[in-house]
């Protein structure tokens, strides 16, 4: 694939004129009808091929070799649209080509490519290689892009903490910039505090590896400017309210804001689009030490608020909300920031669907649009401004850890809220980052959220 990736892989697509064998998209009414030939028909009644969704049937040639293959896509395909990304896992190695499918090309190539997608940097056994050629009719350059953002995210999130810390973080994020020209800069250590990032620095502080917060921008000035926020926690410990083992277990993935937005930046660059870009990623670790900041603690934000530090596992809005107000204070025309924020986002939407909180009616249409186009599904959750007093502290502006555990994902994101106050245009998506079960498209292990549907909607605001 020709687009940055932070992780070298074979395309899974097949180079332009390669011999390719062909794959038969049925249906069940497809078999019931006879559409295909009386050898085929035979086979597949001696097989008791019923092109269930996701099952392979391969053909033999007249000689006995594996001449084709025939490939389910269950009675209604419209339920699982990438469902031929198991089609890299089920096929023999070597180039095929779809000859017929009731899916769209690209959704075709998309769902291939996704599910072609195996994180195989720290083992000796290799995946088959198994390439497939992308329809004429669907947009090449485009959909290997969007996998490029997807496997950027997956990658990043993947890769344990020992590689992937703070300073690894920015490496990425600086290789990232570099390769479509982009201006990359860090504030790192003891300059967040001259300038005037204190939360940020506060969370990150405990750590061997030094806080530092990362800006990129590209793109021309006079488009509509796009402002990009990940948070980039590398590991979270909990700090001194620390985690148990298995709440720990995950937070590689705390990270996965950052992962996020650096995907959808790469789809943003390497699509041309018309826009001015700025991406921020507070990276830190939320480690242990004699330094780490403590329950009862009161720091004042970059923007005035102060906070009373309630938990020091409520880390993730700290650090965002000196990036939201540095973004704030030169307000674009779209923030969206990404956090692996709550587990009360899990608790009301499960781990597949991405939710989602804005004030901008029109920008929550649009995004649940793209979502049911793009197959990258979304929900919005309420900004309930009822729950506002909640997060109120006796001792301080707010606090970082409302009591009584209710509404906490509402909570986080009003939070977040009072650091946004000159922006029209904030999205917050409070993500999981992770793909707990295998799907078609996608393995167990980091996954990108909701930043396809992202690039459409940013797509279609920079075509205008």
């Amino acid at each position: 694939m020709t687009p940055y990736q932070y992780i070298e892989r074979s395309c899974p697509f097949s180079a332009k004129g390669a011999a390719t064998r062909p794959v038969h998209a049925v249906t069940p009414s497809d078999l019931e009808a006879g559409k295909l030939d009386a050898a085929a028909l035979a086979w597949v009644k001696a097989a008791g091929f019923k092109a269930e969704a996701g099952t392979v049937l391969l053909l033999p040639t007249v000689g006995g070799e594996v001449g084709s293959a025939l490939f389910g896509l269950g009675s209604d395909p419209a339920e699982a649209p990438f469902i031929t990304g198991k089609l890299s896992k089920l096929l023999p190695a070597g180039d095929w080509h779809v000859e017929t499918s009731a899916l769209g090309d690209a959704h075709l190539a998309l769902g291939y490519g996704l599910g072609s997608y195996g994180f195989s940097r720290y083992r000796s056994d290799k995946p088959k290689d198994v390439r497939l050629a992308i329809p004429a009719t669907a947009d090449a350059a485009d959909v290997e892009r969007q996998l490029a953002g997807v496997f950027l995210a997956r990658d990043l999130i993947n890769i344990p903490t020992n590689e992937m810390g703070p300073i690894e973080l920015e490496a990425a994020f600086r290789a990232l910039g570099e390769h479509y020209g982009a201006t990359v800069t860090s504030i790192v250590g003891e300059d967040l505090l001259a300038r005037n990032f204190p939360l940020v620095h506060t969370v990150g502080r405990a750590s061997v590896s030094p806080p530092r917060l990362l800006e990129m921008r590209w793109g021309e000035k006079g488009h509509p400017r796009v402002t990009l926020v990940g948070k980039g926690v590398c590991f979270d410990t909990g700090g001194l309210d620390i985690k148990g083992a298995a709440n720990m277990a995950l937070m590689k993935k705390d990270m996965g804001g950052a992962a996020n937005v650096m995907g959808l930046a790469l789809m943003i660059m390497d699509a041309g689009l018309k826009v001015d870009l700025q991406v921020l990623v507070p990276a830190v670790e939320n480690s242990i030490s004699g330094n780490a900041f403590r329950p009862g603690d009161i720091y004042r934000s970059r923007k005035g608020i102060t906070v009373q530090i309630d938990n020091t596992d409520a880390e993730g809005r700290l650090v965002l909300a000196d990036a939201l107000a540095y973004a704030d204070e030169n307000p674009p025309d779209l923030m969206v920031d990404m956090s692996t924020l709550t587990g009360a986002a899990r608790v009301a939407l499960g781990t597949e669907l991405a939710p989602y909180f804005t004030d901008d009616e029109a920008l929550a249409g649009k995004l649940m649009d793209a979502g049911r186009t793009e197959a990258d599904p979304m929900w919005r959750l309420p900004l309930w401004m009822g729950y506002d007093k909640d997060i109120r502290s006796r001792a301080a502006d707010i606090t970082n850890s409302p009591s009584g555990g209710m509404a906490g994902a509402i909570t986080a994101a009003l939070f977040l809220k009072r650091f946004v106050t000159a922006t029209r245009s904030w999205v917050h998506f409070d993500i999981y980052g992770w793909m707990a079960a295998e799907k078609p498209q996608a393995p167990v292990g980091g996954e990108a959220f909701a930043i396809r549907a992202l690039y459409r909607t940013i797509r279609d605001m920079a075509a205008k």
